[in-house]
């Protein structure tokens, strides 16, 4: 709720939107104001009639109005926005003793024009009246200039995070295309095998692929898909490993309800790719074991895969774990955790998310 109310004053500040009301209450301020300066004239024993009064409003209401826009469209963007300091207290300076000796006139003008008798106000009340309002003028436009920094603040930081959203978006979608081509080139070389292997067996697997390749296409785009959806792409990815390996097995499990777990796309295959690439053993059968285990605040991610006898490809994994680390710093920040442990023969990625 608190939230909220502070949205809106944000709002009632800076959009466009409420530009008039921002004017208006300007305006409604500057009256109050205009009709005690001439309520103290009163008080000072000069009369003044209704249809005076009424002009001596107008006109403080113009010089004050002008002198304010004058400051926030004109001093403040030439001068202050462009760290010329001492341009900016110079102009201001010398545009509140303009203001203050035009004010100053009205008095006269509304006895001159109204044939009214000149009052005697006391000197020492004199000065003390022309330094209060000179202060209290300087007080009014350093109110409206810390406005429109105010303002010149939130709106850049709204720039800069709506800089910092695209790029990370734009970022986002640079690390996927950067983790798809090495998919595509795995399932190819699958694909390629088994057409050398078995006619019958390959038209499965292209067609397979093709099932796999459309999902990719069509939901990297997306923010969010369901877990089901990615757990199908990975069960399907396996099956197509399986096919050309004698002795590969792999099993996935899903602990908890996974109906309503949506996710970013092509989160895990990067993971999946990476055990199938480092249990390839030419001498003992492999697997890959995956499991998921859903609770109502997190969603555990748990990969493991056997570790060859002989070391076939590098240990490290390369550009893709790199990539998607980053992505999950970016899509997560420090809601996640990840961890890597070995042993002699088995390799285990743990992911958690916090839902």
């Amino acid at each position: 709720m608190r939230q909220n109310n502070h949205n809106i004053l944000i709002e009632l500040l800076v959009s466009p939107r409420y530009r008039i009301v921002r004017h208006l209450t300007l305006f409604i301020f500057v009256l109050f104001v205009a009709m005690n300066f001439v309520g103290f004239m009163e008080e000072d024993g000069v009369e003044i009639s209704t249809p005076l009064m009424f002009i001596g409003i107008t006109f403080f209401i113009i010089v004050f109005m002008g002198g304010n826009y004058l400051n926030i469209y004109i001093l403040t963007p030439r001068f202050l926005l462009k760290n010329k300091f001492l341009q900016y207290f110079l102009s201001l300076f010398g545009l509140v003793i303009i203001i203050m000796a035009i004010i100053t006139l009205i008095p006269s003008l509304i006895i001159e024009v109204g044939n009214q008798p000149s009052a005697n106000p006391d000197p020492v009340k004199a000065v003390v009246s022309v330094v209060s309002s000179t202060l209290s003028f300087l007080f009014f436009f350093a109110g409206s200039t810390s406005f429109v920094l105010f303002k010149h603040w939130i709106l850049d930081m709204r720039r800069a995070k709506e800089l910092e959203s695209a790029t990370m978006q734009l970022e986002l979608k640079m690390l996927e295309n950067q983790i798809n081509p090495h998919f595509l080139f795995n399932m190819l070389n699958n694909a390629n095998i088994m057409i050398k292997k078995d006619p019958d067996m390959a038209l499965h697997i292209i067609n397979k692929l093709e099932e796999m390749l459309r999902y990719q296409m069509d939901e990297s785009g997306r923010e969010k898909v369901s877990l089901k959806e990615e757990i199908l792409f990975l069960s399907d990815f396996l099956e197509l490993e399986k096919t050309r390996r004698d002795r590969f097995d792999y099993s996935i499990s899903v602990e908890g309800n996974q109906d309503n777990i949506q996710i970013p796309p092509l989160l895990f295959i990067t993971f999946v790719e990476n055990a199938v690439k480092h249990n390839l053993d030419g001498y003992a059968a492999s697997y890959v074991n995956i499991s998921f285990e859903i609770t109502k605040k997190s969603l555990v991610f748990i990969c493991e895969n056997s570790i060859p006898q002989q070391v076939t490809v590098k240990e490290t994994g390369g550009i893709g774990l790199a990539n998607i680390k980053r992505r999950l710093n970016l899509l997560y920040d420090n809601n996640y955790s990840l961890e890597q442990t070995k042993t002699d023969s088995i390799y285990t990625i743990k992911l958690e998310l916090k839902l």
